[in-house]
């Protein structure tokens, strides 16, 4: 079987992103690996193995949140997210793994998008996805993404949340190689509505949906990520994305990872942010990029 070939982006370099990806590699991988960032933080990769996209310069005495040094970082970290696509979409790479972006730099850098699934997706060809966070332990696939909450009940819909549901059924199909799937959809509303008496929506749009993809609900929050972790289902459907991120991280954080589904090829990242607070001083935490690497290495096996 061939190795899989993975592009690994540096993310932010203001971040920990570069650190997090030094410490995760430095026990050996079973892919060919080639890291995409700053020229001046891949200098230590084989020539043949890295893909710079400028210079950062660390040693400039810029403050950090000097915007110049902001706009910089955006650039470099959306350049190589740009760069990794490409190779993936030329067959160059099989997989990518994007260490951690500060959106605020990337928007100040004319990357205008949410985050990294939205912007994947318009990368690939406008594809529909969605976000996945997966731990052994867990599967949870957001059906709204980075929106704020008060729009959240104008955009769950029937259509979304089956379109976002089969996109789910056929990544575990294809990509984590489980033949049948059991889905949940977990519900909106305290105690899935109790008959209405807490609002709509479930019955209005997500049993509708569930009836649609043969899958189990809507089940409560407080009970269906339960019934996930004791092996009832293989993913859940959540409507909203801090019911989904808050139940992968009590579960498996440090150990979760985000998968982009839809795309034309598998890209995974740790389940944390930049942690520009603590970059450098050596806390950062490379559990998860390593959990990001080894999950991209099975992906591109199996797609």
């Amino acid at each position: 079987m061939p190795r899989p070939r993975l592009a690994i982006t540096l993310g932010d370099p203001r971040g920990i992103g570069p650190e997090i990806t030094e410490r995760a590699l430095a026990t050996p991988v079973a892919a060919d690996i080639t890291v995409v960032g700053a020229e001046d933080q891949i200098a230590g990769v084989p020539a043949d193995r890295r893909v710079g996209v400028g210079i950062w310069g660390q040693g400039s005495g810029e403050r950090s949140d000097d915007r110049a040094r902001v706009i910089r970082a955006g650039r470099l970290a959306g350049h190589a997210v740009e760069t990794a696509v490409k190779l993936a979409l030329a067959g160059e790479v099989d997989a990518i793994v994007t260490a951690p972006a500060h959106k605020h730099a990337l928007h100040l850098a004319g990357f205008p998008y949410p985050g990294h699934t939205e912007w994947l997706a318009k990368l690939a060809g406008d594809v529909e996805v969605a976000m996945m966070l997966a731990s052994p332990e867990l599967r949870v696939v957001l059906v709204t993404t980075h929106v704020p909450f008060r729009d959240v009940p104008a955009l769950l819909t029937i259509d979304r949340v089956t379109r976002t549901g089969r996109i789910t059924l056929r990544a575990l199909q294809d990509w984590f190689g489980i033949p049948a799937p059991r889905l949940a959809v977990c519900a909106v509303n305290p105690h899935a509505g109790e008959s209405g008496l807490f609002g709509d929506e479930e019955e209005r749009v997500l049993r509708p949906a569930a009836e649609a993809l043969g899958a189990v609900g809507p089940l409560p929050a407080d009970t269906v990520f339960v019934r996930a972790l004791r092996g009832e289902f293989d993913a859940v459907l959540a409507p909203y994305h801090d019911v989904g991120m808050t139940a992968i991280k009590v579960a498996a954080f440090g150990r979760a990872v985000n998968v982009t589904l839809g795309l034309p090829f598998p890209r995974t990242s740790p389940d944390h942010g930049t942690a520009l607070d603590i970059a450098g001083t050596g806390q950062a935490d490379p559990s998860s990029m390593r959990a990001a690497i080894e999950l991209a290495c099975r992906l591109a096996v199996r797609g």
